[in-house]
């Protein structure tokens, strides 16, 4: 199960969270260094004060002058001669939010005399409170903006996943050919909208191939249909006068063309058990034996053809069947390119870790450009059959973890994952033969 939670609104909480703990920050530091410095000003004014209070004392100036020339905005001065005569406000009495400095006088007539200097802090209050105020509105006011700004860039921002749920929706209720074909390919969204136009390209490739598929599996059938079709009609139309060799001749055309369409049946069955994931039978196989069992029964069919095998047991874990019908289809393509009076070699042995069996034939061989190709659905190079049988074999070769491949013209190679037993290395020349074995030949099936 995915989270789909609104990507705009979990970016804006995001970012204004991100936003708040950084402002609340700012605000506290700036409040912290205020007050810091406002007390630093009361203290220099006070000290000031004092400095001052000692010149005028060298001076011999009297109590009340000294008073009135100390006192200044903000600071009250109260002066306690030593025989208790106070001038000014001394304070006497604890005060809340007063700041006081007393200073004792050393020198001049007012040697002892004690300085009482007091700092009235309710403005240094009233500025934080004012400072208070500045920056919890200047706080809200910087959300509110970072939010409509986060709101309007997420929207900006997300307009390429809206313009690519537009273009699902629309290739969902059948739209095609429809792309993103971002400007800026290197960026984050541009990267996903060249993933989603490469994902649309195959999707569309797939029902192209999809539907080229359907037409050529139709005209295929078409043909023994057709065929059965015809001679059952001819059996019924003959009369009974119709002699035995036609009929025996009918009826083995019938006979003929039902088994071709059974078989492509088969190879379309095949297919789509391999695209939804074929079911394999597991246990241990000797592939050399599986070899030999096919190599006999072709001898049988093409006794003209010279079948050569190579190499030693090698053990491997796989469904035995579907590897017999891989071999089977490997060996039929091998014979009929060989021709009449042609060579087959089958190589069996260990290659990087796989057990392989390379089948090579002397006819002429599958093109440098076709050795992919041929292993398309439908796909045939002008000899027998439909088109199936290699597609088939490589998908049964890859569910097994192995693979099918046309190493050379005239070379298959199947590859499977070697269960254990001797490793007999197979070169890539280890498959050729003396006795003029070129390329594969055509009928591919």
């Amino acid at each position: 199960m995915v989270r789909t939670t609104s990507l705009r609104r979990r970016v804006t909480v995001t970012g204004l969270i991100v936003l708040g703990l950084t402002l609340l920050t700012l605000g506290v530091v700036v409040r912290v260094a205020f007050t810091a410095q406002v007390e630093r000003g009361l203290d220099s004014a006070l000290a000031g004060r004092a400095q001052l209070a000692r010149q005028l004392a060298r001076q011999d100036v009297g109590p009340a002058a000294l008073v009135r020339r100390v006192d200044a905005r903000g600071v009250r001065v109260g002066l306690t001669l030593p025989d208790g005569q106070v001038f000014g406000d001394t304070g006497a009495a604890p005060e809340p939010g007063v700041r006081r400095v007393r200073v004792t006088l050393a020198e001049g007539r007012l040697a002892g005399a004690v300085l009482v200097l007091s700092a009235d802090t309710s403005v240094l209050e009233s500025a934080e409170s004012a400072l208070d105020r500045v920056l919890l509105l200047g706080g809200a006011g910087a959300l509110l903006v970072a939010a409509l700004a986060l709101l309007w860039g997420m929207r900006a921002a997300l307009a390429p996943l809206d313009a690519m749920t537009a273009l699902a929706r629309a290739t969902a209720a059948g739209g095609r050919g429809g792309r993103l074909v971002p400007t800026r390919p290197d960026t984050e969204l541009g990267r996903a909208a060249v993933a989603f136009d490469e994902m649309l390209d195959s999707l569309e490739g797939a029902e192209d191939r999809l539907r080229q598929f359907v037409s050529d599996a139709a005209h295929e059938l078409r043909t023994p249909v057709a065929g059965v079709q015809a001679a059952a009609e001819a059996v019924v139309s003959l009369g009974p006068e119709a002699d035995v060799d036609t009929r025996d001749r009918l009826h083995l055309h019938l006979v003929r063309e039902s088994r071709r369409a059974a078989r492509l049946v088969d190879d379309l069955l095949d297919l789509a058990r391999l695209d939804a994931g074929v079911r394999l039978r597991w246990e241990p196989v000797e592939l050399m034996d599986l070899v030999r069992e096919h190599v006999d029964g072709q001898r049988l069919v093409a006794p003209g053809v010279g079948f050569e095998v190579r190499g030693g047991p090698v053990r491997v874990r796989a469904d035995s069947e579907r590897v017999r019908q891989v071999l089977g289809n490997l060996t039929t393509n091998a014979r009929r390119a060989a021709g009449e009076r042609g060579r087959v070699v089958l190589s069996v042995g260990v290659a990087g870790g796989f057990a392989v069996v390379d089948v090579e034939d002397s006819g002429p061989g599958v093109a440098d450009a076709d050795r992919e190709r041929i292993f398309g659905r439908m796909v045939t190079s002008g000899g027998a059959g439909a088109g199936l049988g290699l597609p088939i074999a490589r998908g049964i070769a890859r569910a097994h973890g192995g693979d099918l491949v046309c190493v050379a013209g005239s070379r298959f190679r199947l590859s499977l994952p070697v269960e254990r037993g001797p490793t007999r290395p197979v070169q890539d020349g280890a498959a050729s033969t003396d006795h003029g074995a070129g390329q594969v030949g055509g009928g591919v099936m």
